[in-house]
């Protein structure tokens, strides 16, 4: 686990809020205070859709809503003339993205115990952090995708442009 404080705050919130940067990600969930706290539970509600779209994977790929969709969502909550007085994103990497993190970790670790690969974006009111961690579905030994997984993201930020120091 690795903490990035933002150094460049408002080049981060421009690709957060406005570009694609972060499509790759799922929304686990989201809180964001401006003059009322909304709160966003990222799970997909199956039972909204029906059985058939249910199984489609177009449809309903994934147990989250996909950044890309959110984000929009998220942007109104926030515009304005005055910042929220903080917010938290927390995010999953799209399953489809996770085998090439996992392979670069050179583990014994498989896909199968890979609950989520996380990134958890916080705003204070004045500063911004994004903090990593894994998730398995049960104990796991082996750290070397922990630290893949950093690596990854300090990758991430660097070619995305994205102005960091680590805390």
């Amino acid at each position: 686990m690795t903490s990035f404080h933002i150094t460049e705050l408002k080049n981060f919130m421009g690709k957060l809020l406005g570009t694609n940067c972060f499509d790759s990600f799922l929304l686990a969930e989201a809180t964001v205070c401006t003059s009322v706290e909304y709160t966003i539970d990222g799970h997909i509600n199956k039972d909204f859709y029906t059985h058939e779209e249910q199984e489609d994977p177009q449809i309903c790929p994934y147990d989250f809503a996909a950044w890309s969709a959110m984000r929009p969502i998220c942007f109104e909550m926030i515009k304005g003339k005055r910042s929220p007085s903080r917010f938290k994103f927390v995010f999953h990497l799209m399953p489809d993205y996770v085998p090439g993190v996992l392979k670069g970790a050179d583990s014994s670790i498989t896909m199968d115990q890979v609950k989520a690969l996380v990134l958890t974006v916080r705003y204070d009111g004045s500063s911004a952090s994004i903090v990593t961690g894994t998730a398995f579905y049960s104990f796991v030994m082996d750290k070397t995708l922990d630290a893949q997984w950093d690596k990854t993201m300090r990758q991430f930020l660097t070619k995305k442009g994205i102005a960091y120091s680590e805390a």
